[in-house]
């Protein structure tokens, strides 16, 4: 039986190794050491090891950076928010804080040594506001005092000058006064007019998803402490050390190299900290430096809410040909992001989504303009996905409405319109010229169908819908193809060291940040089976600009595919200075020479690791080594987004059933079946976990995370209380998971494949199975027509899609 027609992997299937694991720990004697995992074979890789901070989460014994121990003389600083959108600054009065106890200061624009303007790439935002204020919740300035509680109350007595002027709160407002924080972008392929004017069927429609808050359990938080000769240690929970030693070094006018950066975890990122981690690290180090003290900057939850970005919201207008087929024979797109009020990262996330306007499906004749709108609203961020789940609705959206106006299953639409499997279909060649080379959704789609019982469940939800006056149910299969790599080609590199040391324990510093999400798990994975040594031996450390330089983020879903290749490049070159000089004691090529089971084997011995080691080094043969990686095969051009910015696809999809209540506009989600590629799984478990907790965040986005900003352009939604991410009561009690077996067929570390953004975009499965429940509510003649669903999809928003309440 080859790969492609082996049976998925179950979630069951992986659970095992887990659970003896946890049990061997709970067996371990008082005193002792837990044993690791026992698999069924000796490579680490392929095997459901715990993440190696399990134990120490478990135990509360896993160091954030609030529970660092704090250099004697910190001071803490809490943000001056501005209170208007948009306005000029007059001034800002703060003797009554000042006269506060335990207030230190205030820190204000004069007092940033270096560049006023933050050193991000648009090089569009200041470091603290200077003349105008841009947003509700645009930090002023610092106080800065000897406890956080007095930093806080002092903040309150402050006075703001602001005389506030005409704000643009809508991408409707934006798109109006033609305010862009970046130049819109048209990709063209074919003739979409033509292809309209000569479809068989057409549609028009528009609407609107929402942003959403990340909501890492850990809030924002930097620490920046001035050391000698104007050198500065700063701990940041950040996905990008390298971008925040960059921005601290151009806000205080000093060299990079004067910068240290470190991030031994953080508890949660999902993007929010991609780059905005950057903007506390250098507040707190401007700060640090004004008072020649250590200086702690942690937003509470308010203030994270309130200052920094979210998910873009988009809104879209379409206009799509088709024939009687469902197949899209013509399309005009628009897709309009709300960015804030400053570029951040909205160029490269508007980018993303017009690369995933198409998702899996062939666009023959189609002309996509995307608008980067300039908002005084927080300046919007990456977000898991990064613009892809924005790209990928609007096409499902656009298939189901197509599906109900021909009377037609959705499913068989989708698959009419999947790219080709190959070149001689002439149906595989995406609107920016890159060729599909690896498309397995025409033998994954119908796999799940099957093992779904989607068309079964299909007929009896209709039969029940008939019946059922008040409670319609839904149902959708979507199907996922996400470009795994950095749309800038520059930021697909990586770096590692690894040492080995004369007791045979492997230390391991790469570039990549861990957030949760197993990265430091895989890559002692991969470095274990480098080196043939057993996975406890190897110990991956803090992520520091002073071990690997330049860095890219940990984002892009990247984090394995370079990190991992860049370890196991460096410790591949320990492996063959071991192996050249076992060779030179056993007379034989080093290329017989094996290492596994913590074993050195050639033909003529078999020696411990350990013991090789040890005789290496008294010979004085290198035991660490560098290695780098960068990702082949891509090339894009920015001015004409063409090229190949992916190195691979990832594929999924997922069958979601759901019920709503038309008289309340209630809704839950009953069932869900996912089959996902992730390639050859380096860590199954960690896989599975990925893809259950990127389903459930994307179906938090699109059904009870909601957004509101008022009139005046405060976020209203600031806090647990009005904003809502689901918990365990709305996770469905049918979720069944399955991995694809085959290969990445790229040359990728191990096999594997991204596992880290692409789930998120399964649970539009949600989205679709929903329109598909208001359509049978509303019954008759207005069951085949487009149904207009603003996301999130709360009560408010389902009752107006059924045409119960007005806008």
């Amino acid at each position: 039986m080859n790969q492609r027609e082996s049976l998925p992997v179950s979630r069951d299937a992986v659970a095992s190794p887990v659970a003896a694991t946890a049990d061997a720990h709970a067996a371990a004697p008082p005193g002792t050491t837990p044993k690791a995992s026992t698999p069924t074979s000796t490579r680490a890789m392929g095997q459901s090891h715990i993440h190696e901070s399990a134990r120490a989460q478990v135990a509360g014994a896993a160091h954030y950076i609030d529970d660092l121990p704090e250099v004697k003389g910190t001071l803490y600083a809490a943000p001056i928010l501005s209170t208007v959108a948009h306005g000029t600054l007059n001034g800002v009065h703060a003797d009554a804080a000042l006269a506060l106890p335990g207030v230190r200061g205030v820190v204000l624009a004069a007092d940033v040594p270096g560049d006023p303007l933050l050193a991000a790439f648009a090089h569009d935002e200041p470091v603290f506001a200077v003349d105008t204020v841009q947003h509700i919740g645009q930090v002023i300035g610092l106080v800065v005092a000897d406890s956080v509680m007095q930093a806080r109350r002092a903040v309150r007595a402050v006075m703001l000058d602001i005389t506030p002027l005409p704000a643009a709160l809508t991408v409707q407002d934006a798109l109006k006064a033609q305010r862009y924080v970046q130049p819109p972008v048209f990709v063209r392929r074919g003739d979409a007019a033509t292809g309209l004017a000569q479809s068989a069927h057409r549609l028009q429609g528009a609407f609107e998803v929402g942003g959403q808050e990340h909501f890492y359990l850990e809030g924002q938080i930097a620490y920046a402490l001035p050391l000698e000769q104007r050198q500065w240690s700063i701990h940041s929970s950040t996905q990008h050390p390298g971008e925040v030693q960059h921005w601290v070094a151009h806000a205080l006018g000093i060299d990079s190299h004067a910068v240290r950066v470190e991030c031994r975890r953080m508890g949660g990122g999902f993007g929010g900290k991609e780059t905005q981690a950057g903007h506390l690290a250098v507040w707190a180090a401007v700060a640090a430096n004004k008072f020649g003290r250590p200086v702690k900057l942690r937003f509470d939850r308010d203030e994270d809410f309130m200052v920094t970005g979210k998910r873009h919201p988009f809104a879209y207008e379409y206009d799509v040909g088709f024939d009687d087929t469902g197949r899209i024979t013509g399309l005009k797109l628009q897709m309009a992001a709300n960015c804030g009020f400053s570029a951040d990262l909205s160029g490269p996330v508007a980018d993303r989504a017009v690369f995933h306007a198409d998702n899996a499906y062939f666009l023959s004749d189609v002309e996509v303009a995307s608008y980067r709108c300039k908002t005084n609203t927080q300046s919007h961020t990456a977000f898991r996905g990064f613009g892809g789940p924005q790209g990928v609705i609007v096409i499902e959206a656009i298939l189901g409405d197509i599906a109900r106006a021909l009377g037609r299953d959705a499913q068989d639409v989708r698959l009419a319109n999947l790219y080709g499997k190959n070149a001689s279909e002439g149906r595989n060649v995406t609107h920016y010229q890159m060729t599909v080379e690896d498309n397995i959704l025409h033998e994954l789609l119908p796999q799940l169908e099957h093992t779904s019982g989607y068309r079964q469940r299909q007929a009896e939800i209709a039969a029940w819908n008939a019946q059922s006056p008040a409670l319609k149910r839904g149902i959708a299969i979507t199907p996922v193809k996400f470009g795994i790599s950095f749309t800038a080609t520059l930021f697909n590199q990586a770096g590692a060291l690894v040492h080995v040391y004369t007791d045979g324990s492997v230390q391991v510093n790469h570039g990549g940040t861990e957030m949760g999400q197993g990265l430091h798990t895989k890559v002692a994975q991969i470095v274990a089976d480098e080196l043939g040594v057993p996975l406890r031996r190897v110990l991956v450390t803090a992520s520091d600009t002073s071990k690997v330089p330049n860095a890219s983020a940990t984002a892009a879903s990247s984090g394995t595919d370079l990190n991992g290749r860049a370890a196991q490049f460096a410790a591949r070159h320990v492996r063959d200075n071991l192996a050249a000089f076992v060779c030179g004691l056993d007379g034989c090529g080093a290329g017989a020479i094996r290492f596994a089971d913590g074993q050195v084997i050639s033909p003529n011995a078999v020696r411990s690791f350990e013991a090789v080691v040890k005789d290496a080094h008294a010979n004085r043969i290198q035991l660490w080594s560098d290695g780098f990686y960068r990702t082949p095969k891509i090339h894009y051009d920015k001015a004409t987004l063409t090229g190949r910015p992916f190195y691979y696809f990832s594929y999924g999809a997922a069958c979601t059933e759901v019920v709503i209540d038309t008289l309340t506009g209630e809704n839950r989600v009953l069932k869900v079946d996912i089959l996902h590629d992730v390639g050859h799984s380096i860590n199954p478990a960690i896989d599975i976990g990925q893809i259950e907790g990127g389903f459930v965040q994307g179906m938090g986005w699109l059904t009870t995370e909601q957004l509101v900003w008022n009139d005046q352009g405060a976020l209203a939604t600031h806090a647990p209380s009005t904003y809502k991410i689901p918990a365990t009561g709305d996770i469905p009690a049918h979720f069944k998971i399955d991995l694809w077996p085959e290969a990445n067929r790229e040359d990728n570390v191990g096999g594997s494949k991204a596992v880290g953004e692409p789930p998120l975009m399964l649970a539009i499965s949600v989205y679709e199975a929903l329109r598909n429940a208001v359509a049978a509510g509303r019954g008759g003649v207005e069951a085949t027509a487009p149904v207009v669903l603003t996301t999130p999809a709360t009560a408010e928003n389902v009752l107006r899609a059924l045409g119960r309440v007005g806008d």
